[in-house]
């Protein structure tokens, strides 16, 4: 018999704390539209209100029911296959040369309206953050620099932190597209030139969108001491780590996060009727009521269709023939042999993968091959109502 490949099955549930406390949380909080639509999909994820399959463990030979999972984004169930697909996708098309994990952080001051209008000052600081890359590579080197930029809003404990990661490639094409110049030392450009940059660039932004009256709950008078006031603040942070050589590390952590919220069932510690003990960093651990917990989890839902990875410069570009593959046939001159060849092999066998990504056994943790029986979704699901 084949060795079970090992998915530990989580000992607690996000969605099972759904289904147990959403009527407390609709009656304690007023939720948006988005996150209603979450809230309703995660508690019918993977029941028998969606339907499912009967499916064959390739290690144990066990037979069980599969049920159909909701693949909304966000949903702490959903999403594993997609989030490897979408790794090996990243890693298929990144330049083999180092990148710098650049990490850009919003004041505290903003987060209250960004939770009131997510879409827009998302939108204006992942625009914000684009043109200072697209600048500085221009101005400083000369350059068209690639860039992949994924917004998270959360800390560890779920609160609000909005900042946006970013993987640069560590140099660029030249502007006549003649040549890949490489940055050779573990610095890009100054993190204080780059959070003067990040500052101004929002600061316009945001006065942009009250021209518009696109923030109708803020008057002229307490508009402009706002910004005069997120002018002052020295928290326009901008954080860079030295270049990875190969930035597979970073892209695993980056896409975990992609099609999902905050943490993962493996996270939970303890569920009671009293508190949701979930770990946090460096051993600690975060207490909070369940229906809070829910709360700060819904907090992070993003507006239906807004995109939180963006690719700019080299990464952006799709078209044949375009500056990415000028870039990545001028690299490939350059690189060694051996090291191109362990790269693609990499990349290759991170698809490979993906594709074969199945569900867990829930007897032995192998992977699970479904068969052509299928089973019908129930009219209503358990205890519960259609999203």
């Amino acid at each position: 018999m084949p060795e079970a490949v090992g998915h530990p099955r989580p000992a607690f549930r996000i969605a099972e704390i759904f289904r147990r406390y959403r009527k407390q949380l609709e009656a304690k909080y007023v939720l948006n539209l988005d996150q209603r639509r979450l809230l309703g999909a995660i508690v019918v994820c993977r029941t028998p209100a969606l339907g499912g399959h009967v499916a064959v463990c390739r290690s144990c030979a066990a037979q069980h029911s599969v049920w159909h999972g909701c693949r909304k984004r966000g949903c702490p169930t959903c999403q594993a296959l997609a989030q490897e697909k979408w790794i090996a996708a990243r890693r298929e098309r990144i330049l083999p040369v180092r990148h710098f994990h650049i990490v850009f952080t919003l004041p505290s001051e903003l987060r209250w309206l960004a939770l009131y209008h997510p879409a827009l000052v998302y939108g204006a600081f992942f625009r914000a953050v684009g043109e200072l890359l697209a600048e500085l590579g221009k101005t400083e080197l000369g350059v068209t620099l690639g860039w992949t930029l994924v917004l998270h809003t959360w800390k560890r404990d779920l609160g609000v932190h909005i900042h946006i990661h970013a993987l640069v490639t560590a140099g660029g094409l030249l502007l006549d597209g003649s040549a890949f110049k490489q940055v050779a030392g573990s610095y890009l450009f100054s993190g204080e030139v780059m959070g003067a940059l990040l500052r101004g660039k929002m600061l316009d932004a945001l006065r942009d969108l009250q021209a518009k009256e696109a923030f109708p709950e803020m008057e002229a008078k307490g508009f402009d001491a706002f910004m005069a006031s997120l002018a002052r603040h020295p928290s326009w942070v901008v954080h860079a780590e030295a270049p990875f050589r190969d930035p597979s590390h970073l892209l695993g952590y980056l896409g975990r996060y992609v099609h999902r919220i905050a943490l993962s069932d493996s996270r939970l510690v303890e569920v009671t009727p009293e508190r949701v003990t979930f770990s946090t960093r460096d051993g600690n651990t975060a207490r909070v009521p369940p229906v809070e917990f829910l709360h700060r989890f819904l907090q992070h839902v993003l507006p239906q269709s807004f995109h939180k990875v963006r690719h700019g410069g080299l990464y952006a570009s799709t078209r044949k023939g375009g500056r990415l593959e000028q870039a990545r046939a001028l690299l490939e001159q350059e690189v060694e042999p051996e090291v191109l060849a362990k790269w693609k092999r990499g990349t290759a066998e991170t698809l490979e993968q993906a594709e074969a990504q199945g569900p867990p056994c829930p007897d032995c943790g192998g992977i699970l091959r479904r068969t052509s029986l299928r089973i019908p979704a129930l009219r209503a699901p358990p205890g519960g109502r259609h999203a």
